[in-house]
C-alpha cells in the first residue's frame, strides 16, 4: 500500500491556500493491507463544543510546541484514537481547506497497520471506524452538498457508510486523495449529471 501511495502522490502538488486564519493538522489514516485497504474515520464525541457528532480525520488546532502541522496531526491522532506517531509512516500532504469556523487545515496521508489495536478517547471520541477504499471507488453517494467555498460554490458529495455520514470538510478531503491516488475523476466544481 505505501509504494502505490508514494507513487501515485509523487507528482501530486497540493494547493495552498493563502489564508491567515489559524491552522490545524489532520491524518488521513489508510490501512497497510495492500489487497484491501482501508480508511480510518473517527465519530466525534456528541458533547464537544465544535462539528460534535461529526465524522472527521483524526486531528486538530495546532499548538506552540508542534514543530510542524505534521507534528499536530501525529499528536492529535494518538490523543484521539491512540494510534503513536511511530506507527504512522507519512506519504505526503494534501491539498489544504479552509473549514466554515475559518480554520486552515492540512490533511496528511499515512499508512498505518491494520491491526493496530485503537482507542478513542471518550473525552474526544464516540467511534473509530473503516471504510474500505475500493467502496469509495463506486461513488455511492448519498447526495450531493452545494456549499460554499472561497466566494463560490462547491459539490460535495455525502457518504452514508452504515450509520456513520461522511460529508462536508471530510469529504472534500476524502475526495481529493481520491482523485490523486486514483484518478477517481470525482469533480466538485460542478454537480453530478446522474
Amino acid at each position: 500500500m505505501k509504494h502505490l501511495l508514494h507513487s501515485r502522490l509523487a507528482g501530486y502538488r497540493p494547493n495552498e491556500l493563502a489564508l491567515d486564519y489559524p491552522e490545524a493538522g489532520i491524518l488521513v489514516p489508510i490501512t497497510d493491507n495492500s489487497g484491501n485497504p482501508e480508511m480510518l474515520f473517527t465519530l466525534r464525541s456528541a458533547h464537544l463544543k465544535t462539528h460534535r457528532g461529526q465524522v472527521a480525520y483524526p486531528g486538530g488546532k495546532r499548538d506552540p510546541g508542534d514543530e510542524n502541522l505534521m507534528m499536530t496531526a501525529l499528536r492529535e491522532t494518538h490523543e484521539e484514537i491512540g494510534l503513536p506517531p511511530d506507527q504512522v509512516q507519512i506519504v505526503s500532504s494534501l491539498s489544504q481547506v479552509a473549514s466554515h469556523a475559518r480554520i486552515l487545515v492540512t490533511p496528511y496521508v499515512g499508512v498505518v497497520p491494520e491491526d493496530h489495536p485503537l482507542r478513542p478517547n471518550p473525552a474526544e471520541i464516540e467511534s473509530v471506524f473503516r471504510v474500505p477504499i475500493a467502496w469509495f471507488l463506486e461513488d455511492r453517494r448519498e447526495r450531493t452538498d452545494a456549499l460554499p467555498f472561497m466566494g463560490g460554490i462547491i459539490h460535495v458529495p455525502c457518504y452514508r457508510w452504515e450509520k456513520y455520514q461522511i460529508w462536508g470538510l471530510s469529504a472534500v478531503v476524502l475526495v481529493d486523495f481520491m482523485n490523486a491516488v486514483y484518478d477517481a475523476g470525482i469533480d466538485l466544481e460542478r454537480p453530478p449529471s446522474r
